[in-house]
């Protein structure tokens, strides 16, 4: 039980945990992974028989790892302690560690949520919502991202390596858990009103964000690649649409402004295509995320040298199409032009200039992320999970 100032409930939590423990006869002890209490919350869980892990690192994930690292049974069930969650009925819990689950979850909204445990905008909108968002980005079973009662087996959530210190470490756990290919199941359980008379520590908005950023950042795919592969689709189909003649949409017409505007989602549809690539490699390498086979067999054949030729390549033909612009511009003694002519021109152009010189420098930097797994057959490394 992850602890700051909890004087007025640690004690008969620590008293519920001992209770069940005795009831399913289980050979099991109680960690109270103090966070900085000033309140006489050690002294309390010390005299009802706790152990105390001093966790001087500030935060709810620094808190929970500290109490992980000072574990020692072959189970682990973490809970707040705020008289929240009902100690004495972990039993479905137990069943489904020792049916094999390697993290199991608690699920509020089936097992029952007690008047005013629950905010109506963290029951109604922030839980649902980065719930489903868990649901969509990672494939995850659970409905109840940020129930804070879990069970899980302590080798398997030690092979994660979790890093994060604040309220995120609830989602780093399951998406880390996921992408590694653990087991991950939910339970129902219940949520009470919390027994204290202070504060929450739970900053809604902030650590909703918090939240909500993680989960994009470990989800290269939907943050980077499925936008830019959009952007891209749209801006060549209006780009080539706009090409021979303007486009008339009833009483509106689309012509050289729209086309330049065609550029911009062609060049920001490279950019986050190549960033997903950039993220995908570099998360692989230190461990952040799992190798992808899929994209590893891609880079085999997109090597540094095929990326400067396609680079080159879109690079000549904008340096062709620029003089083209330049010698009809010359035709006229250099005098003005008809932009909705000359715009069909200049714009794909420097288009292609640009989009050339994106793949070119993006495959200098692959090559150097990857310079130290050339010829070392990445895909064979664990790679369970795909995101």
């Amino acid at each position: 039980m992850p602890c700051l100032d909890e004087a007025a409930t640690v004690g008969g939590c620590i008293d519920k945990a001992r209770a069940f423990l005795s009831r399913a006869d289980i050979a099991g002890e109680i960690v109270i992974a103090d966070n900085g209490s000033t309140d006489g919350s050690r002294e309390i869980a010390l005299a009802h028989g706790a152990r105390v892990v001093e966790v001087p690192a500030k935060g709810y994930g620094s808190a929970l790892m500290g109490g992980f690292a000072a574990a020692r049974g072959r189970y682990v069930i973490m809970g707040d302690a705020d008289d929240s969650y009902d100690f004495t009925a972990l039993d479905a819990f137990l069943r489904a560690l020792r049916d094999g689950a390697d993290l199991v979850l608690g699920n509020r909204f089936t097992g029952g949520i007690e008047p005013g445990a629950m905010p109506l905008h963290h029951r109604y909108l922030g839980n649902p919502v980065l719930s489903g968002m868990g649901r969509v980005l990672f494939n995850s079973p659970a409905r109840d991202f940020h129930c804070g009662l879990r069970g899980f087996r302590r080798s398997a959530i030690e092979s994660l390596s979790l890093q994060t210190t604040g309220m995120e470490f609830a989602s780093e756990m399951i998406v880390k858990a996921l992408l590694r290919g653990l087991r991950v199941t939910e339970v129902a359980t219940t949520l009470a009103p919390d027994g204290r008379s202070r504060r929450p520590h739970l900053r809604s908005w902030h650590d909703g964000w918090r939240h909500l950023r993680f989960l994009l950042v470990y989800s290269p795919r939907w943050l980077f690649l499925y936008p830019g592969i959009a952007l891209l689709a749209f801006g060549v189909a209006l780009m080539a649409a706009l090409l021979p003649h303007p486009l008339h949409l009833g009483n509106h017409t689309l012509d050289a402004n729209s086309l330049l505007y065609s550029s911009a989602f062609i060049l920001l549809g490279i950019q986050c295509i190549v960033f997903s690539v950039f993220v995908k490699v570099f998360g692989a390498d230190s461990g952040l995320l799992p190798v992808d086979e899929r994209l590893e067999r891609f880079l085999e054949h997109a090597t540094l040298e095929r990326g400067l030729m396609l680079g080159g390549t879109l690079i000549v033909l904008g340096f062709v199409g620029t003089l083209d612009a330049f010698f009809r511009w010359g035709g006229t003694s250099f005098g003005p032009l008809n932009e909705s002519v000359i715009a069909r021109i200049t714009v794909p152009s420097v288009t292609a200039l640009a989009a050339g010189g994106e793949i070119a420098f993006a495959s200098f930097f692959i090559s150097i992320l990857r310079i130290g797994r050339i010829g070392a057959h990445p895909i064979h490394r664990d790679s369970s999970a795909q995101r």
